[in-house]
């Protein structure tokens, strides 16, 4: 299982609305380094759902239940997609505030790349952003 982090502005599309809609597609991206990310999630992968602009926060965690296919709401085949199904809110939501203080996050590419909206996490800084947030996988 690898991991990822998926950015959404709270406006445009929030946690909330992915609970609501359980499975939804991850479209719009339209960087050549996050499309990659997204060609490389496979079924069963874990992503942290992250508000961007407002909130600036981890607020819940993803599983990718269909791998990469072309998105729907790119004007040309070039751009892909996943479909992620919401697992559970994060109990305490993680600031980026929070993952800046934290000195073993320092490699983290929300924190080296923060315009990147979909970007791999370790398994380690998995397990960290887990912890400060008081997350553990479901049984």
């Amino acid at each position: 299982m690898a991991y990822w982090l998926v950015k959404s502005e709270p406006d445009a599309f929030s946690w909330d609305e992915q609970v609501a809609n359980g499975v939804e597609p991850w479209t719009g991206v339209r960087n050549h380094q996050a499309k990659k990310n997204l060609a490389a999630m496979k079924a069963g992968d874990r992503a942290f759902f992250y508000h961007s602009n407002v909130q600036r926060a981890i607020v819940g965690v993803v599983e990718v239940v269909r791998e990469g296919y072309p998105d729907p709401t790119a004007e040309t085949d070039k751009w892909v997609c996943v479909d992620v199904k919401a697992i559970a809110p994060m109990p305490t939501p993680v600031t980026l505030a929070q993952i800046k203080a934290e000195p073993t996050l320092e490699d983290l590419a929300l924190v080296r790349q923060s315009r990147l909206s979909v970007c791999p996490v370790s398994a380690a800084h998995w397990q960290i952003l887990c912890e400060m947030g008081g997350w553990q996988e479901p049984a």
